[in-house]
């Protein structure tokens, strides 16, 4: 059993039919890909991942329980984070004080000082954020506005949020769309680096196939909302099936 189960998951949008029985098991403390052409299903399947659509068939569970019909909150007290295509920062803010945010989520989703615990004062939690910047090799930086820094480093704060909350499972949306090749190459070894030093799962969608192969220890291919194939990255590789899914041909 995967720390991540989907079973049977099937969802229409009124005459299309977007995923169809599908089947999928991440296991825990891996790093795993979903990839396929455009309008292969694979943002639909991520949305039911974390409760923002709800099958019309089928199951998906995390860690033995449910996801289907929480709120985005609930998703993040299960242990769930997810990094959307476009950062979602606060541009306006600090670095770091986009950074102390997290700190002060509260469990009904407020936000306030003391949230942790009940206990963590203003300086506490300043040294928190700063804390995850270092790990983000990002302290440098602490002092900047977000909206005046790079589509990478938005990406690795991004990331940064996230992890401070010490998710469980971190479900990644396209995270290296729209960057140069060299924040491409950072956010890689930034997720390397992550998978080293902790216990955590990865789930990712992704169209480069660069960032794929460079991360991913199990691939699942998606074509027309339904897996063809799930395989390790080499036997992924060249895979008729994926090539057709791909390049419309058979090989």
């Amino acid at each position: 059993m995967g720390i991540l189960e989907v079973k049977n998951v099937g969802k229409r949008f009124g005459g299309l039919q977007a995923l169809s029985n599908v089947n999928l098991s991440v296991a825990e403390n891996t790093v795993h890909a979903i990839i396929g052409p455009n309008g292969a299903g694979k943002s639909t399947l991520l949305n039911c991942f974390v409760g923002k659509l709800i099958p019309d068939t089928g199951s998906v569970m995390f860690d033995g329980q449910s996801v289907l019909g929480r709120s985005p909150h609930e998703i993040n007290q299960m242990g769930i984070s997810r990094v959307f295509q476009t950062p979602e920062i606060f541009g306006d803010l600090t670095v770091l004080e986009n950074m102390m945010i997290p700190c002060f989520a509260k469990r009904d989703g407020s936000f306030e000082l003391n949230a942790l615990s009940g206990v963590m004062s203003q300086k506490d939690i300043i040294e928190r954020a700063e804390h995850v910047l270092e790990d983000m090799n990002m302290a440098d930086k602490r002092h900047m506005h977000a909206a005046s820094m790079s589509r990478g480093d938005k990406r690795r704060l991004e990331i940064g949020m996230c992890l401070s909350q010490e998710p469980r499972l971190l479900l990644l949306d396209e995270p290296t769309a729209g960057m140069a090749r060299a924040d491409t190459n950072n956010t890689i070894d930034l997720l390397k680096e992550i998978k080293e030093k902790r216990d955590i799962t990865i789930a990712i969608i992704e169209h480069d196939m660069h960032v794929v192969f460079s991360l991913a220890e199990r691939i699942t291919v998606l074509a027309q909302g339904t897996p063809l194939v799930e395989d390790t990255p080499e036997n992924i590789k060249g895979h008729p099936k994926v090539r057709e899914a791909y390049l419309g041909e058979s090989a």
